[in-house]
């Protein structure tokens, strides 16, 4: 093959922007832990025009609107070369970053509306990962590799997945899967070149009230094996490219010491995940370590180091042609053929009332508990009055689900949720990357590989190794199996297409692999071309205006300085007069907040070790009143740093009033004084 790898910044506005993936609004941005990047992965068949794209971002999931622009701008580059059915774009589902670039008006509630700087980060971002990659190909090879990560997952709805007919759970130890996949990636002289794995976990190590923009428990695993093969590199820089990728995790938390009552400590694993005193709002589930920072790290070394050993070990190699296969879909009107007589259909889509009640990984609102089979008066009469009271067709397909948004039926200012959605399978040689829409369950998962599995085999193409990439091309939320459907849990009110979605899915994704392992993938029906609505930003966020410093100060000066001396695993800490770190991401593309220097006696000159995107390091933003905000940096010096001479330097952008209604945005720096580590 011909192979090539790219990584671009996409981290974008790290203030005052909500997060996305736990639907909190207070949850917002306030600094930066760890930049968020895309990953870009082209193989192309030497001699013939056949090529896949896989791109992994940091990024909560990849919405209908943002893969629609990366479409219109790589065809304005490249022609037909990248196009829908051969570029795959996946979400890792980081719940830490920027939210605001979806154009379904769902999302617009917990999103502040529809973000410009957001969107245009992670679309330029991905886009530039692929120009990266693209102009990078070389001859490689392709070793696929296959292990067990132990002590990093649990299913945080077992009473969901209790469900599922016994002779089918009996097959399987455990009630995730563990199991790791790993694309291993050099070219023909054996230099390395980088790696895709794909496992399932949520990436919710850091919980909802972080403030801080990072990529979370498989950010920190790129990171470290990143860092590892750029070896004298700042983060983010270097040629070798880590990719750590989703896969079917609807019910897989990271938070492995399970859920307790907040309140009182006790265990909460009961069907409605609910305490005896503040109900389901107190049930919460803990990682491993003593903190979020620490889960994070030991969930991300957990699935690191799994990796490093797949990836050494890796010698089966990938051989074969390349093929794509694409449709879209109106998923609100799909016919399952579930055996010759019996016929069901999705429905429009809709949300059930335990959606509202979130999981053990982020709680919901109000009293909402997860495993309501019943609608609740109070809440139903809210909706009626405020939305509109769902239609008898739609409550009827959606049983037992209880509604609380019909979502299907509301289109003020336009539609709440997708209809339109993709359904995509890429082929490299022997391996077939299933790009799903959303977030699978454990089983769901399992039964769609199988099925797929199936289909390769009864049309000529066995051994072939399936795998799920999740959080694709359009967020449709959850994917349950029927019998997990039944008891309403958050994932089950979250299958916004009805009991019969994980159904629809399997009979479609045997459609595509039908079609790829007969040749004749040109013979799909493209089905029905997405919405691309007009609106270009709509949002509640604070438009950005003049700022100042306090009296006698300026831009940058140091506010609380460092000490003199620091010893290993303290933390060095220093404040200065900020400015709001929006102005940066809106006038830079490739902005560094922060610099962890070190003197050189040699050259006599500073050195640059650390940048902000290192997990070591951490970025503060708080706005204070009149116009003035401040910045904290914090080092979190660790074992093994080297002694010597140090200092920490801030980068920024403020804006300044010229005229009655014009301001222009001036960059300014700001430096700690030099200190010691001993």
């Amino acid at each position: 093959y011909l192979v090539g790898v790219g990584r671009a910044d996409c981290t974008g506005p790290v203030a005052q922007v909500p997060l996305m993936g736990y639907a909190n609004p207070e949850q917002v941005g306030g600094g930066l832990l760890s930049r968020l990047y895309s990953r870009a992965f082209i193989v192309a068949e030497p001699e013939g025009s056949r090529r896949v794209v896989f791109v992994s971002a940091d990024i909560g999931m990849v919405s209908q609107r943002v893969r629609l622009e990366v479409l219109q701008q790589l065809q304005s580059k490249y022609g037909t070369l990248y196009r829908q059915d051969n570029v795959v774009l996946s979400g890792t589902h980081t719940h830490s970053g920027p939210a605001g670039y979806f154009q379904y008006t769902l999302f617009w509630l917990t999103s502040k509306g529809l973000i410009r700087p957001a969107l245009s980060a992670i679309v330029n971002g991905i886009v530039k990962s692929i120009d990266i990659a693209h102009e990078n190909m070389k001859k490689g090879r392709l070793f696929i590799n296959r292990g067990t990560v132990e002590n990093s997952q649990i299913n945080r709805s077992p009473f969901s997945y209790l469900k599922n007919p016994e002779a089918e759970q009996s097959r399987y130890s455990s009630n995730t899967d563990k199991e790791m996949v790993l694309l291993k990636m050099e070219d023909e002289d054996g230099h390395e070149l980088g790696l895709i794995s794909w496992f399932a976990v949520h990436p919710v190590s850091m919980n909802n009230s972080n403030h801080l923009v990072n990529s979370d428990n498989v950010g920190y695993a790129s990171y470290l094996f990143e860092q590892e093969k750029n070896k004298g590199m700042l983060p983010g820089e270097g040629s070798f490219v880590a990719a750590f990728a989703s896969s079917n995790l609807g019910d897989v938390s990271p938070n492995t010491r399970g859920p307790f009552c907040a309140n009182t400590g006790e265990s909460c694993d009961n069907p409605q995940s609910t305490c005896p005193v503040g109900g389901a709002a107190m049930c919460m589930a803990k990682g491993p370590g003593n903190d979020m920072f620490e889960s994070t790290r030991i969930i991300g070394q957990n699935i690191y180091l799994k990796a490093k050993e797949l990836y050494e070990k890796a010698s089966q190699e990938v051989r074969g042609p390349l093929s794509s296969a694409h449709q879209w879909v109106n998923m609100s009107d799909v016919s399952v053929e579930l055996n010759a007589t019996h016929t069901v259909k999705t429905c429009k889509p809709a949300l059930g009332h335990s959606f509202a009640a979130g999981t053990i990984d982020g709680v919901g609102a109000f009293n909402f508990t997860q495993g309501s089979v019943e609608g609740d008066p109070f809440w139903d009469q809210v909706r009626d009055q405020l939305l509109g009271e769902p239609s008898n067709e739609t409550k009827a397909c959606h049983k037992p689900k209880p509604i609380l948004f019909s979502t299907g039926e509301m289109t003020w200012p336009h539609p709440w949720h997708p209809d339109i959605v993709d359904v995509q399978i890429t082929a490299i040689g022997s391996l077939a990357i299933l790009a799903v829409p959303g977030e699978f369950t454990t089983m769901s998962g399992r039964r769609l590989r199988e099925a797929v599995q199936r289909e390769f085999d009864s049309y000529g193409t066995p051994g072939m190794n399936v795998v799920i990439a999740g959080l694709c091309n359009v967020y449709t939320h959850y994917i349950t199996t029927y019998e997990e459907y039944q008891v309403q849990r958050y994932e089950a009110a979250s299958t916004i297409y009805g009991p019969h979605t994980l159904s629809a899915y399997i009979q479609l994704y045997r459609g595509l692999a039908k079609a790829i392992a007969l040749n004749a993938t040109q013979d799909l029906p493209r089905g029905p071309e997405p919405p691309l609505f007009s609106i270009t930003s709509l949002t509640l966020l604070p438009s950005l205006s003049a700022e100042s410093a306090p009296a006698n100060k300026t831009f940058g000066d140091v506010l609380e300085e460092v000490r003199q001396e620091y010893q290993e695993r303290e933390v060095a800490e220093v404040t200065f007069v900020g400015a709001n770190p929006r102005n940066s991401a809106e006038n830079a593309t490739e902005h560094n907040f922060l610099t962890v220097e070190r003197y050189s006696n040699i050259s006599s000159s500073w050195r640059a070790v650390l940048n902000d995107a290192s997990w070591d390091t951490r970025f503060y933003w708080s706005k204070g009143s009149y116009g003035q905000s401040n910045v904290t940096i914090e080092w979190h010096i660790p074992a093994g740093t080297e002694p010597g001479v140090y200092r920490l330097r801030y980068f920024g952008h403020y804006k300044k009033k010229v005229s009655l209604f014009g301001t222009i945005t001036v960059p300014f720096e700001g430096s700690s004084s030099a200190f010691q580590i001993t």
